[in-house]
């Protein structure tokens, strides 16, 4: 792809209109070999994605680009990335506990670029359904201090071996480290986004009178402005009491942690994106990885067990230049860590005024498998339920569902075109709970 046509599809990417300056570098920088170093949350994917597509020969002949992921997660929001800035490249997502009959189907298909965990490619290659190109345009490392973190560096010292040597090699990571011995980036540039401003973060320290916190939680989230909101818990069974509380109180909570679906998942970030559940309940798995624009704020409902913690989980608010606030709430069996530090106390006053209530978000049991597309989704609701255009707010696609966000007003008319059918397809349409 050319410059000019990568600056023209950052259109797809709404409240982005200029490069930061690492992104500006990666994306001109001429080098075959370039290691990004840039802290979570300054756009290091969008840089990857420039890199990469400038690097691609035509589409169609295959895969041309291979880029490694260390998380299910990643893997989605890198592969969206990419359809959106290379909309003339077919990108694929392959990843543990997706469908292996379609990412088969997929490959028969020849995808241009290929988004994935390591287990899940060396799968692949293993079994004979990818076969190596001659010479892969790009191979990228994704997140490779992540990847090495979460032991998957055998993985990838095979995945490389099998690939071969790749005409460009791009690796990125949030934190200065060794790359892996595997990846040869003696000759490579190295951009930096160290440069850019510290997080326009505020930290409070909020005092509960109880050991048992979820009573302050609930009156800080009701007097706190209204906005995206990530509540971070240490461990699995506290999420779930945590998340099913604050909906007994009337607070629309989603629940992410390792112990549910990867579909589960999926829906809880979505909601929490499009703003229908604005607040997320999560242990530290959902600390890094996720890609969520304008989280206002975060709140240690449990204490981070060390100071890496910390570090990730208040970098989920103040991305990209954004402010954001974080919310420390403590009792007295609380010991305080040395690396937790606040700038203010925080006393829950009246609740806020009420605001209007959350979309919802609906479930379409169709997605890109189905050659359904956003504008599809979008003439529908306008043309069979009567909506607005600027009723219907974010929507999500997949391989056999999609989602989007509308106003709770409008259910009664989307309930009412049940059986209409969707690009010659009768599709189920359902409130996501």
């Amino acid at each position: 792809m050319t410059e000019k046509e990568l600056f023209a599809a950052l259109k797809a990417f709404p409240g982005i209109t200029s490069l930061n300056p690492m992104q500006q570098q990666a994306w001109g920088c001429r080098s075959a070999h370039i290691c990004i170093i840039s802290p979570t949350g300054s756009g290091k994917t969008l840089a990857l994605g420039g890199a990469l597509l400038r690097r691609l020969g035509a589409p169609g002949r295959g895969p041309r680009a291979v880029v490694l992921t260390p998380s299910r997660e990643l893997t989605l929001q890198v592969a969206d990335v990419l359809r959106r800035l290379g909309r003339g490249y077919k990108t694929a997502a392959f990843y543990g506990s997706h469908s292996m009959t379609d990412e088969c189907g997929t490959l028969r298909g020849m995808p241009d670029i290929i988004v994935a965990t390591p287990g899940r490619l060396l799968d692949h290659l293993q079994r004979g359904t990818l076969t190596p190109p001659e010479r892969l345009d790009v191979l990228a490392v994704d997140e490779y201090d992540k990847a090495l973190e979460l032991g998957f560096q055998d993985e990838m010292r095979r995945i490389v071996r099998r690939l071969g040597r790749p005409r460009n090699l791009i690796v990125t990571s949030a934190t200065e480290g060794a790359v892996p011995d595997f990846i040869d980036m003696s000759e490579a540039e190295y951009i930096s986004g160290a440069e850019a401003p510290a997080p326009d973060i505020e930290i409070f320290h909020v005092e509960s009178p109880a050991r048992d916190k979820l009573d302050t939680l609930y009156d800080l989230l009701r007097a706190i402005p209204s906005g995206k909101t990530i509540v971070f818990v240490n461990h699995r069974d506290a999420a779930e009491r945590v998340a099913s509380g604050l909906r007994d109180r009337g607070i629309p909570a989603g629940l992410y942690h390792g112990g549910l679906e990867q579909q589960e998942r999926e829906e809880a970030v979505i909601q929490l994106d499009n703003g229908s559940k604005p607040v997320l309940v999560s242990t530290d798995l959902g600390s890094r990885g996720l890609d969520i624009g304008g989280v206002e704020a975060v709140v240690h409902y449990h204490l981070p067990v060390s100071e890496q913690a910390w570090t990730h989980r208040n970098g989920r608010t103040a991305r990209a230049g954004a402010s954001g606030s974080v919310y420390v709430i403590t009792s007295e069996a609380d010991g305080i860590p040395e690396y937790v530090r606040t700038d203010h106390e925080y006393f829950p006053g009246e609740p806020r005024p009420a605001g209007p209530k959350p979309p919802v978000t609906l479930y379409i049991d169709a997605g890109r498998r189905e050659k359904i597309s956003r504008a599809d989704i979008l003439g529908f609701l306008v043309k069979q339920a009567g909506l607005e255009p600027s009723e219907i707010g974010r929507i999500d696609l997949r391989d056999h569902r999609s989602y989007v966000a509308v106003p709770r007003t409008a259910l009664p008319a989307v309930a009412a075109v049940k059986g209409v059918k969707m690009k010659n397809k009768k599709v189920r349409i359902t409130p996501l709970k």
